[in-house]
């Protein structure tokens, strides 16, 4: 028998139980892993909640692990039992110590990388990996702004946009979450507890504005953003951390300036294999160099992931969060 984190219905993180679980074989295409350690992500908090609605309970929630294969299911060529693997995507059961995932899924983990680590990882560095290179193609010529900079993903996608050679501002909630986004790439970091963000902007970039906003803080920050963005600048608009955008109209984005907006998901940029590898490769590369320098911020036991669901929603974190299995 093996231990998951179960929901039976959506609510706060009290609805996260510790259960025993019965581990399916590993069918065609699948291989059965023992899990190392779990990505903690907002995604799993929608789908707690019912923001994104999950139809068939119980659920085992969670999009990205690492670990060790147990065994092969019929048809898996490329690994072997034994492989440190890495994965990201749907199907979701990712908060289990053991649990059958598609081949197809996996990423081989390159010496130096620890699984803890990968966990850590794969969906904020794919999503920063994304949103930088296929969303809007950041190069030296731009200016970009990047909410929640000191955040998993965000601190990831400044130092990628600073690669570039973008100029970078970040916001961010404090000194010490400011400090922590200066470090992570960002030229100018706005405490947007203390400042207007929007004001700033213009003043950094000479009123002109940037070319391109990452948002993932959602309701609270969203029509500023598109305060912040110069003509014809793009809003990208991929979370909502402070709650769903509120309907708008369309005419805004005329009035303010012929304005781009798109709402990006992980799962349609990387939807096949060839995609997957290829951001994966550039990833794990640009980390095992150093170029790209990951925070895991904070580590939770897999059974106190209640725990961590009440502090990344208190914005507590700083950087990636794990789940450890024990």
């Amino acid at each position: 028998m093996s231990k998951a984190i179960c929901i039976h219905e959506h609510g706060g993180p009290e609805v996260l139980r510790w259960e025993n679980v019965t581990v399916a074989e590993p069918g065609i295409g699948e291989v059965l892993l023992a899990q190392k350690a779990v990505g903690l992500n907002f995604i799993d908090i929608y789908h707690r909640t019912g923001l994104y609605p999950i139809t068939q309970f119980p659920f085992i929630p969670g999009l990205e692990g690492a670990g060790v294969i147990e065994k092969l299911g019929a048809g898996v060529e490329d690994f072997k039992v034994g492989d440190r693997v890495a994965y990201v995507g749907m199907p979701l059961g990712a908060y289990a110590e053991r649990r059958t995932v598609p081949a197809s899924l996996l990423i081989p983990l390159p010496e130096g990388m620890t699984e803890g680590h990968a966990a850590g990882i794969m969906l904020k560095g794919l999503t920063a990996y994304f949103l930088t290179h296929l969303t809007y193609r950041v190069s030296s010529i731009h200016r970009v702004l990047v909410h929640a900079a000191a955040g998993g993903v965000g601190s990831i996608l400044s130092q990628w946009a600073k690669l570039h050679g973008a100029t970078v501002i970040g916001t961010a909630g404090g000194p010490e979450k400011c400090a922590a986004a200066k470090t992570h790439g960002c030229d100018h970091v706005i405490d947007y507890t203390k400042e207007d963000f929007v004001a700033r902007v213009r003043e950094i970039t000479g009123g002109q504005g940037v070319h391109v906003v990452y948002d993932s803080v959602g309701k609270d920050t969203f029509l500023k953003s598109l305060d912040c963005l110069e003509r014809l600048g793009m809003m990208v608009s991929y979370g909502q951390a402070s709650g769903k955008v509120e309907p708008f109209d369309v005419g805004l984005l005329r009035e303010k300036g012929s304005l781009f907006l798109t709402r990006p998901t992980l799962m349609d940029y990387l939807k096949y294999r060839r995609e997957y590898e290829l951001g994966a490769a550039m990833l794990l590369d640009l980390v095992l160099s150093g170029k790209l320098k990951i925070n895991i911020g904070q580590g939770y036991r897999l059974q106190d992931a209640a725990e961590a669901h009440r502090d990344l929603e208190a914005r507590k974190t700083f950087g990636a969060s794990i789940l450890v299995v024990e």
